[in-house]
């Protein structure tokens, strides 16, 4: 039987030895790098530009002498609709019309570093067990000193609400408090007398437009501490407004990284060759050289791009030159991915999550067990990874779409040996992304190309080369264990789950710059929780373990939409189902004995199954359960689905969400039904086999994806919460591949046990 390495305390002769002289030798590096840190001066400023009739707030807003208020927005728009989120929030604050709202990308700067995100990955990387609570502190909060000197300002996990909602609010405050003070002189009155409401401020009878005294208020030192305003009459928050981002992307204005003109710009294409240690072997130069419209090549030891006055051009000339690549070590394929992950489910795991005592539950009853599998899932976004880049002087500048800037800046300087001085930055808009954006392979690129050839140059991916090269969510397998108390409940279950160590790589890639194989080789073997994340945590089972069995699969993964929820739901949720059925109880009643420490989620499972009207799950009613939480958000989600003359045929969809406070319900919405949607894809497709390193689908229409006319009707209710804000933009992700799988039983009597949903055993 596979051992168990206990990274929670539970066999503590497996933990290393930490002697006392160690622990106090730590505490002590760990205390002067605190004493250090503390006093290296950081007073942090706004960096913002300003136009001469602007005046500059704070790090969030400036306000026209015109009447515009511009908000600063520190996260990628993606379509997720943070650039209207967050600028209603601070219009809400500030007792702004919202038709004088205008929104700016913020620049660089340790001032929108996402902490909250860094926080979680302290929780998640740097276990407290076995380390006292003063050193885990101190190692926590140099981590987050880290991140913020380094500007990490990553969009991800859908937290730019949960992240930004609380200085927003406060940057807002102190801005109205600012434009009082400024009307109250002029009124010779007290400010805190005055009031702000549609684009004034208020005294009485008396108004004064913001314009009017913005340049005299951003002149005046606010109070220490964000004076918030009282209740309005009439909130800007949790309206439904407009999307400041829509009108500009329907009428074709909206630009995106593909849509930049320069002077005398150029055109590149570009091929990789194979996944892996790959490098460039050899080209046929002489028919390449010949290819019409062809102005320069650039080798790459890793790629080879062509460049010529239009795209089309440049990405034929490299069919001409027939770029020859080798790659060392075995070449990635499906099949070897499939034996890699049965052979990691065998070894040695690490306990990640710990409750009760499994084995002596376990110990001499009868084990029911049931094994899952899911495919590698493409980002696959509508837009295909595109930069531009140009030279000024011997500075570069670069527009491209990217979820983490900092990062991004930096790899473009160590790319081309520039000082990050050096690399102006303009962050984009994504046509999707799914973090696909955190990869900033296209930018490097483009960088290289431009200082090679001397103009301005726009390199996109090809479809297939999107494909060929993305780094997908990892693929898993996992083996639930349980046993069953007298009425046929979950007493004791162990979830062991094989899966690449994803996060050691992407960590490697975004900030120490390593080649992606590189950094897949680096972290195989590795303990890595968020890749188990999700798994088996909203059941109150007496006795659980979760089990991590790093999995080397040889193919490079990177982050996704869900994340490891994307799959660890699709374990439990299909394995309790299983559990329902085999003791002949109905689904819903099933879970709902199991939750009774999660109050939000059985509600919304309750108002889900009210609402799609459950038939209690019988054999013939094609209809399917699925539940989740994660990351502050509740979510159920009732299926209906088929078998039909044309496959798969998912004709509902349920959804009941409690995701705390709605900023904006229209948004909300948006990003459940966006979730459901991409779930349904990851649920049918929007995966690719693997042969000789290189991924065998080239278009989309290779990938399996839902057409429009097999989109199911969906509803969507949200339950009215006071809560703060959880995160929208993934949890609808988790539940669609589950819910349907367990309607398909209903529907005829067999369990799918893989994703994309099909009988292809496991």
């Amino acid at each position: 039987m596979a051992g168990i390495r206990d990274t929670v305390g539970k066999d503590k002769s497996r933990l290393p030895h930490v002697s006392r002289r160690a622990m106090l030798v730590g505490a002590t590096a760990a205390g002067g790098l605190a004493l250090a840190w503390s006093i290296w001066p950081r007073d942090y400023q706004p960096n913002l530009t300003a136009a001469p009739d602007e005046h500059i707030f704070n790090a969030f807003l400036k306000i026209g002498d015109d009447g515009h208020i511009s908000a600063i927005v520190p996260q990628c728009e993606m379509g997720q609709g943070v650039t209207t989120l967050l600028p209603q929030i601070m219009a809400d604050e500030l007792g702004a019309d919202w038709r004088t709202i205008a929104v700016e990308t913020a620049p660089i700067s340790p001032l929108y570093t996402n902490t909250l995100l860094v926080d979680a990955d302290s929780t998640t990387f740097t276990p407290r067990t076995g380390v006292p609570d003063f050193v885990s502190d101190v190692r926590s909060w140099a981590r987050r000193e880290w991140a913020v000197r380094n500007a990490v300002m990553l969009t991800a996990n859908g937290s730019s609400v949960q992240m930004f909602e609380e200085p927003c609010r406060a940057a807002a405050a102190q801005a109205r408090v600012l434009l009082m003070m400024a009307a109250a002189r002029r009124w010779d009155a007290n400010w805190e007398d005055c009031d702000t409401q549609d684009g004034f401020v208020t005294f009485g009878a008396k108004k004064l437009r913001f314009a009017e005294v913005a340049a005299a208020a951003a002149l005046l030192e606010p109070p220490a501490e964000p004076v918030y305003r009282s209740n309005s009459a009439d909130p800007l928050y949790g309206k439904e407004l407009t999307r400041l981002d829509l009108p500009a992307k329907i009428d074709g204005s909206a630009n995106y990284a593909g849509d930049i003109r320069l002077p005398d710009m150029v055109f590149a294409a570009i091929r990789q060759g194979p996944l892996g240690a790959t490098r460039l072997k050899s080209l046929d130069r002489k028919a390449g050289m010949q290819s019409p419209g062809l102005l320069h090549i650039v080798q790459h030891e890793r790629w080879l791009a062509t460049v010529a006055r239009n795209w089309w051009a440049a990405n034929r000339a490299l069919d001409r030159f027939a770029p020859v690549f080798e790659t060392a070590g075995t070449p990635v394929s499906s099949d070897g991915i499939d034996k890699a992950l049965k052979a990691a489910l065998k070894e040695d795991a690490y306990r990640i999550v710990s409750e009760g005592d499994v084995a002596d539950a376990m110990e001499g009853r009868t084990k029911i067990a049931a094994e899952y599998a899911v495919a590698p899932a493409l980002h696959a976004p509508i837009e295909t990874r595109t930069a531009t880049a140009a030279l000024d002087g011997e500075r570069v500048r670069v527009w491209v779409a990217t979820q983490a800037p900092a990062q991004c800046c930096a790899a473009i300087a160590r790319a081309t040996g520039l000082p990050e001085s050096m690399v102006t930055l303009f962050p984009m808009m994504a046509g999707g992304s799914f973090d696909a954006c955190l990869d900033h392979s296209v930018a490097v690129q483009a960088a290289i190309i431009a200082r090679q050839v001397r103009r301005p140059v726009q390199l996109a991916w090809s479809r297939a080369e999107e494909i060929m090269r993305d780094l997908p969510r990892a693929p898993a397998r996992a083996r639930m264990t349980a046993t069953l108390n007298a009425a046929g409940g979950i007493d004791a279950l162990v979830a062991r789950i094989a899966v690449p160590s994803t996060n050691h790589e992407f960590r490697d890639r975004l900030f120490d710059n390593t080649p992606a194989d590189v950094a897949q080789r680096a972290a195989a073997g590795k303990a890595d929780a968020a890749a188990v994340e999700g798994a088996a945590n909203i059941y109150a089972i007496p006795h659980v373990a979760v089990d991590h069995c790093p999995a080397d699969i040889g193919l490079p993964t990177g982050r996704w939409r869900g994340n490891a929820d994307s799959y660890t739901a699709f374990f439990t949720e299909c394995f309790i189902d299983e559990m329902a059925a085999r003791g002949g109880t109905d689904a819903l009643s099933y879970r709902m004995a199991m939750l009774g420490k999660a109050p939000l989620l059985a509600r919304c499972l309750l108002t889900a199954t009210s609402l799609g009207g459950w038939e209690g799950g019988l054999s013939g009613t094609t209809q399917g359960l699925a539940c989740h939480s994660m990351r502050g958000s509740h979510i159920a989600l009732m299926a209906t689905a088929r078998q039909s003359d044309k496959g798969l045929q998912v004709e509902q969809l349920v959804a009941v969400v409690d995701a705390g406070r709605l900023v904006n319900p229209a948004i909300a919405r948006q990003q459940i039904e966006g979730g459901l949607i991409f779930g349904l894809a990851a649920a049918v497709g929007a995966t690719t086999d693997y042969e000789g390193g290189v991924a065998t689908a080239r278009k989309l229409g290779q990938l399996g994806l839902p057409r429009l006319s097999q989109c199911p009707q969906i509803l969507v209710e949200f339950i009215d919460s006071d809560r703060d804000p959880g995160a929208l933009g993934e949890i609808g992700v988790p539940v669609v591949a589950p819910a349907i799988a367990n309607a398909m039983f209903a529907a005829t009597g067999r369990r799918i046990r893989r994703i994309p949903l099909s009988g292809h055993p496991v």
